[in-house]
């Protein structure tokens, strides 16, 4: 509810559970001024929605702007509202005037859209209107949140632990996350959520922010001790960063704001159809990566008898990762140089491309576009496309490359040219398109925009090729390169274990099809953990399925069960990339992990079970499976996956020796099923299908 009465800047009211239609005289109460703080400013103090102190507003301000050139002024920058109206099909649009005591800085536009599924789309623009450039250092999108959301959750994360839940009380002042790696950042807080006292996946009022922005950025949740509490993204802008000549224009990232009265599931129910709908659409084969399986050593005798293992599994698409390009013979060097090595391949990828298509698989390959490694030919002829000093120490080399400057339109002009020649001489039908390193070094604004650019070019030129983004694993998932890639690389770990929870907390935001996840060898290449068969089957079912193994050395009988269980993706993965996620919060065992995919319709789901420590009980509470149809009754039965799971009890439930069992979905949802006591580190898959 927005409020645009009177003259002063218009300010959301309220947003929230749906009121209904509304009589005026519960509009009136809505929008009732409220009281006068003691010692405060001398009028009902309601938070604009770019609010400045100028309005009595002590908090972060929602834009700052002065001129090129001019001190700042001691007048506070003033806001005032030229025009509201209504938008199609759900939303509105304010204009405003942002002027100082020397006259007209910045013509505003601020819009919130309600989409289909439930968001709002924040977005904010500035144009320079007058004379003079106009600096600006801060433009947010922020919504206001009640008092009663006084719980905070949001991610943190490193390398190959990304989303890690982080959780506490609100308090007075700013929680406050900046990302200044020109990129979100294994450690991004990915979604922030501010919801009732102890809310969970399936109970609770849930507010959240996504920043749909793939470069720098500010998230806050703001609580005063006035009782004003603000949710608000924003671009982080380095000083002198944007500067506006006049009639430039500046479109700040889009800010996604949801609110679930069902807990997170909730937050996934509105998130999930609206990154369906904006994801460019692609058909997702089961995949595999030759990266743990070789590494550096390429060669055609080498991955040869990979493709017809492969093949013999029934993958349907083949990926040649890192070392595929001149002089890569290690992560130091000729990273830029995308020209295919002709020692290792003499006859180019033709050979390797043909076998791969002749077995029945399309064929995938690794780049790096936006990096380059100091020893390489690009660096050595074009040293002033670097992001860095003249004598490369600033900033230091991070996994030994620096950054090229895509702002420079000769650098974009050079990689779209380079990849369009890869993408027309090979039938390349899918890009694993990494970013291994952090910025530091300014200029995240120009250098992501430009990368949405050339992004958006290469699609133009090649509609039928699908791009992952890939950060060093899940350094860069938002819903600002959402709109340009069809998959993510979820984590570089394919240890099992971790991949459970990094898995669990990613598709909050995230539908499961968009999460690659591949099942890797015995031994985890990153962890060095062992994890039997089964629990990496059931980890990687859920989501982009793949293998990144060496199945040549696997024994018969795991090459086997591979098999299986690519016939079970693909089995399942209708329901898997279309349905309804569902989780179960941690009872007083927090080392079960259960959730599941619930088919549209209802008709059927898929569940797991994990464990991922020994059990602090004897006796497992029961299995809930939520999310089905209360009234009719369903069948649920075993999926083989690998190896049975190990149990620590010599009798398991009866229903478990037998393989299924009949329930009603209230009852499997409530009341729930008994399950062995697992040993840690196990797992077992449930399909669960409606008798009609």
């Amino acid at each position: 509810m927005l409020d645009a009465r009177g003259a002063a800047v218009p300010a959301v009211r309220y947003w929230g559970p749906d009121l209904g239609d509304l009589a005026d005289a519960d509009l009136a109460v809505v929008a009732a001024a409220p009281a006068i703080a003691p010692s405060s400013p001398d009028i009902p103090l309601v938070p604009s929605i770019l609010p400045t102190p100028a309005e009595g507003w002590t908090g972060l301000p929602g834009i700052e702007a002065h001129r090129v050139g001019m001190p700042a002024s001691r007048s506070p920058l003033r806001l005032t509202a030229t025009a509201v109206h209504r938008s199609a099909p759900a939303g509105l649009v304010v204009s405003l005037r942002a002027h100082d005591e020397h006259g007209l800085l910045l013509d505003l536009d601020w819009s919130a859209e309600l989409t289909v599924e439930g968001l709002v789309e924040v977005s904010v623009s500035a144009t320079a209107a007058g004379e003079h450039p106009v600096a600006l250092g801060r433009l947010a999108a922020r919504l206001p949140v009640p008092a009663r959301a006084s719980d905070l959750l949001d991610f943190s994360g490193l390398w190959a632990g990304e989303r890690r839940p982080q959780r506490g009380p609100v308090r007075d002042g700013v929680h406050l996350r900046e990302q200044r790696q020109g990129r979100p950042g294994h450690d991004a807080p990915f979604l922030t959520v501010a919801g009732t006292p102890g809310f969970g996946f399936a109970a609770g009022e849930l507010w959240s922010l996504h920043h749909a922005w793939s470069g720098d950025s500010r998230i806050a949740l703001e609580s005063l001790a006035t009782g004003h509490r603000h949710l608000g993204a924003e671009e982080l802008l380095q000083p002198g960063e944007i500067a506006l000549a006049p009639g430039e224009r500046y479109d700040a990232p889009l800010a996604l704001f949801a609110f679930s009265g069902a807990g997170l599931d909730g937050l996934s129910d509105r998130f999930h159809p609206y990154v369906r709908r904006i994801s460019p659409p692609t058909h997702r084969p089961v995949v595999l990566n030759t990266w743990e399986a070789v590494y550096f050593d390429q060669s055609l005798d080498a991955l040869a008898p990979l493709v017809d293992a492969a093949a013999d599994l029934g993958v349907e698409r083949f990926v040649l990762d890192d070392g595929w390009f001149a002089g890569r013979t290690d992560d130091r060097r000729a990273l830029g140089d995308w020209i295919v090595d002709p020692d290792r391949w003499p006859a180019g990828l033709h050979p390797l491309v043909g076998l791969v298509e002749q077995r029945g698989m399309e064929f995938g390959l690794w780049v790096e576009p936006e990096m380059v490694s100091p020893e390489s030919r690009l660096a050595r002829e074009h040293p002033d496309w670097l992001l860095a000093s003249s004598d490369g120490a600033v900033p230091p080399t991070w996994r030994w490359q620096h950054a090229l400057d895509l702002a420079n339109p000769a650098v974009r002009e050079h990689l779209l040219a380079a990849l369009d020649a890869l993408l027309t001489e090979y039938p390349i039908r899918f890009l694993k398109w990494d970013h291994n390193r952090a910025l530091m070094a300014g200029g995240s604004a120009a250098q992501t925009r430009a990368l949405y650019a050339l992004l958006d070019e290469l699609r133009a030129q090649h509609p039928d090729v699908a791009i992952e983004s890939c950060a060093s694993g899940g350094g860069r998932i938002d819903l600002g390169i959402a709109r340009r890639t069809h998959r993510f690389w979820t984590s570089d770990t394919n240890d099992a274990l971790e991949r459970q929870s990094i898995q669990r907390f990613s598709s909050i935001l995230v539908p499961l099809e968009l999460l690659g996840g591949h099942v890797g060898a015995p031994r985890a290449h990153i962890t060095g953990r062992t994890h039997d068969l089964s629990l990496r089957l059931a980890t990687a079912l859920f989501g982009h399925a793949g293998i990144e193994w060496d199945v040549t050395r696997a024994s018969d009988d795991d090459r086997a069960l591979l098999r299986d269980w690519v016939a079970t993706v693909q089995r399942f993965r209708p329901l898997l990339h279309s349905g309804r996620t569902v989780r179960v919060d941690a009872d007083d065992d927090a080392s079960r992990l259960v959730h599941g995919v619930v088919a549209p319709d209802r008709g059927e789901a898929v569940f797991s079970l994990a464990t991922t420590a020994a059990s602090r009980v004897s006796v497992p509470p029961p299995l809930r499976l939520p999310g089905l149809d209360p009234d009719r009754r369903y069948r649920v039965a075993l999926v083989p996956l690998g190896t049975p799971p190990r149990a620590v009890q010599d009798a398991p439930p009866a229903w478990f020796a037998a393989g299924e069992i009949t329930a009603s979905g209230r009852v499997l949802a409530e009341a729930g099923i008994p399950v062995p006591l697992l040993a840690p580190e196990q797992a077992i898959v449930l399909h669960a299908t409606a008798i009609e």
